[in-house]
């Protein structure tokens, strides 16, 4: 291991074992047409310009130019006092440069207690319900570094500004409403930080190797904070092997981080399988949450190539928990 290596390790692992304090933010499978049809276990498959998120190292293994556009929503549906996470994106990768913009939020209903004695009247629904919602846009600069050959390191420096609103709703709560308030609380209090993410992606053959630490600085906004997150990921590549056109990954957090619903920790599994030249891809994954409600996850995925390099994308998740279900469109251009 040259010394180079061994010091970036050292610093990541610094990170990894520094105490973090409360937060409440979006989990990690919030973006990425690809991600998230594979369940989340994309830190060491990310090579596409969403790698500016689940891997700043990833673009260095991946194509000349990458372009993507996407939309995200997460959130229960039906359910009595559900928030939903919007996250959109617009990211360019070209090694060994990156930019990223994306757009989130996160919206977190407080309910009142339903294991209280006794069903509650329409009179008792009437009370006001603690809303907290957080808005952050945030511009990144991706820059990549080979510090031997198939090992990468890479950083997004990030511009973020959260906008951090909280309210009380008194309208009449009817079970089985969606209370979706995101967009409707007013004022608010802004505030701009600056924040880097990480990432360091192995390859050799077959078999890639990653690491991500995100919000490296836990930014915090108001009442709420962006959570320092960590997940490695391994992955085997049956192309490179002569195989066929498939990946096949495994990733797993590496700290606990708190979300509106409760504490969160991740092992996630998925795979894609490309047909025809690479015009049509299909992706499944799995992914449970070994703290908290321990919530299970399934997600399915496909890709398809308008035209050469033009490809749309799509997702859907079911089950786990509100972070979870919910559905995305994209569309990339790669080449």
């Amino acid at each position: 291991m040259t010394t180079k290596l061994r010091w970036s390790a050292r610093y990541l692992l610094i990170l990894l074992l520094a105490p973090s304090g409360p937060a409440a933010a979006q989990v990690v499978e919030t973006v990425g047409g690809r991600a998230l049809g594979m369940g989340g276990a994309f830190v060491a498959v990310a090579d596409d310009s969403s790698a500016t998120w689940w891997n700043p190292a990833g673009p260095a293994a991946g194509p000349f130019l990458d372009l993507s556009l996407g939309r995200a929503v997460t959130g229960a549906e039906g359910r009595l006092l559900a928030g939903r996470d919007h996250g959109g994106w617009l990211a360019l990768t070209t090694p060994p440069f990156g930019f990223s913009y994306y757009r989130l939020r996160l919206t977190d209903i407080q309910p009142f207690d339903p294991t209280g004695s006794g069903a509650p009247d329409r009179e008792e629904r009437r009370a006001g319900v603690p809303v907290r919602s957080l808005a952050v846009s945030q511009v990144g600069a991706t820059l990549l570094h080979s510090l031997v050959s198939g090992v990468h390191l890479g950083a997004t420096l990030k511009y973020v500004r959260g906008t951090y609103r909280a309210s009380r709703e008194d309208s009449l709560l009817d079970a089985g409403e969606l209370l979706d308030l995101g967009d409707d609380l007013e004022g608010g209090d802004a505030a701009n930080r600056f924040d880097v993410d990480l990432g360091l992606l192995a390859v050799v053959g077959a078999m890639r190797a990653g690491l991500v630490v995100r919000n490296v600085t836990e930014p915090e906004f108001g009442g709420m904070a962006l959570p320092r997150q960590a997940r490695v990921g391994a992955a085997f590549d049956g192309e490179r092997a002569g195989l066929g056109p498939f990946m096949v990954a495994v990733d797993a957090d590496v700290l606990d981080y708190d979300t509106p619903t409760g504490e969160r920790r991740v092992v996630a599994v998925g795979g894609e399988r490309w047909f025809g030249l690479r015009r049509f891809a299909v992706r499944a994954g799995a992914r449970v949450n070994t703290a908290g409600a321990q919530e299970r996850t399934l997600t399915a995925g496909a890709s398809y190539a308008l035209r050469a390099a033009l490809y749309v994308e799509g997702h859907v998740a079911r089950g786990g928990s509100d972070d979870d279900r919910g559905w995305g469109l994209a569309a990339r251009v790669s080449f």
